[in-house]
């Protein structure tokens, strides 16, 4: 983000002198950014943010993963997986490469414990509930629609006020809007789907008293994802003000302005974010193609860079009888492979002027591999829906929202 913020108390000149009323020194803590080369945001501490006094191995859940080997399409139904009730320690594994992890988890009310991602930057949609995020901060409130971005190595903890199903989409990189949405200063431009009055940080400090509290980390060692329970002497959350242009933030899709044309737009105009090697994308509510010939659904397409994930989150998927896809449900389409609607939904759709779906799309320049949990809710008949052959035996006439 390179839009500015300044909560709670900061010297007028920084990396000088902050005293407390009594005259104790609050101590300094730059989150930075490449190298403090771009982003960063200036905390001030009661305590030292380095005061660690433990720190021991923390087991992450399974991230196995296995190849898309023999290439198909997949549907997996992520309503069917069961899940524990932590929205971090609980989350599982459904797709991943290098460069990108999805997971799901269905949170019950119960605080997750402190954690910090030290890999990438998170993006978490949710899919359903409200609750709040406490970061070192301040706190940022959730509800459903919500995509809650959280940078690298922040401090937060997710406290649900209901159950609430999360998709989270963990990069190994930074995640911010597309770079052609923004001036070169940084402000969203006229011609981009939402602006900076979509976006809601947090609103004031948040402290926090206590000693030897535990922070999971989440980072990398040269074999690969690993944790780490880190004790510090005093509470992460003890920043009394900060001010910078990195901070957490959310992005409801309700504030996404759709963009459409005459004929049928491709996929770039539905992007949300960007991240190294991937990016986030939804496809909403919106009135379709306008030209008298126009046929609303999509071309077959081959992402010949890209494998493509649609997570279908909203919207009334009864004329998808045959293919096995409903809400909750995620398709992979892999590059090498050429998708698209299903053969009687482009007739179909002539005529139509307005859809009411809404879906969650990551399209990654890497191949996917299946994680733990993607394997345990995958339908072994959709990728041969297409040719008729749908689980139900019959001859599917769907939609496909790519």
């Amino acid at each position: 983000m390179a839009h500015y913020r300044c909560l709670g108390e900061v010297p007028p000149k920084r990396h000088t002198q902050a005293r407390d009323p009594e005259g104790r020194l609050y101590y300094e803590e730059l989150m930075g950014e490449e190298g403090f080369s771009s982003d960063s945001s200036l905390l001030y501490h009661r305590g030292v943010p380095s005061a660690l006094v433990g720190s021991e191995v923390w087991e992450l859940p399974d991230q196995s993963r296995t190849p898309n080997h023999p290439l198909k399409a997949r549907h997996l139904k992520l309503h069917d997986l069961d899940t524990g009730r932590d929205p971090v320690t609980d989350r599982r594994l459904v797709l991943a490469n290098n460069d990108v992890r999805i997971s799901y988890v269905v949170a019950g009310t119960d605080p997750s414990p402190y954690y910090r991602n030290a890999i990438g930057d998170e993006c978490v949609y949710v899919e359903s509930g409200s609750g709040v995020v406490e970061t070192v901060f301040g706190v940022i409130s959730y509800r459903a629609g919500d995509y809650v971005v959280v940078p690298r190595a922040t401090t937060h903890r997710w406290v649900p006020a209901e159950r609430s199903c999360l998709y989270a989409i963990e990069a190994n990189s930074h995640i911010a809007p597309p770079k052609r949405y923004l001036s070169r200063y940084g402000q969203l431009l006229e011609h981009a789907p939402y602006c900076e009055r979509d976006l809601h940080g947090p609103t004031a400090p948040f402290t926090a008293e206590g000693t030897d509290v535990e922070v999971l980390v989440k980072h990398r060692t040269s074999a690969g994802v690993v944790g780490t329970r880190m004790t510090y002497a005093t509470h992460p959350f003890d920043v009394v003000g900060w001010d910078g242009c990195l901070y957490p933030y959310t992005f409801n899709i309700e504030d996404f302005m759709p963009i459409t044309g005459k004929v049928h737009q491709p996929p770039p105009v539905h992007q949300v974010f960007e991240g190294h090697n991937f990016v986030i994308c939804n496809f909403l509510p919106r009135k379709v193609d306008y030209h008298p010939l126009a046929v609303p659904v999509p071309y077959y397409h081959s992402n010949v860079d890209s494998d493509e994930v649609m997570f279908y989150v909203g919207g009334d998927y009864e004329a998808r009888k045959g293919s096995g896809i409903g809400l909750g449900s995620i398709s992979l389409h892999p590059g090498g492979y050429a998708h698209g609607p299903q053969p009687a939904a482009i007739e179909a759709s002539l005529g139509v002027e307005y859809f009411e779906e809404s879906a969650v799309m990551v399209d990654t320049f890497a191949p996917l591999e299946l994680g733990e949990g993607g394997l345990a809710v995958e339908d072994p008949a959709y990728a041969w829906t297409w040719a008729g052959r749908g689980p139900d035996g019959g001859n599917p006439a769907v939609f496909s929202n790519s």
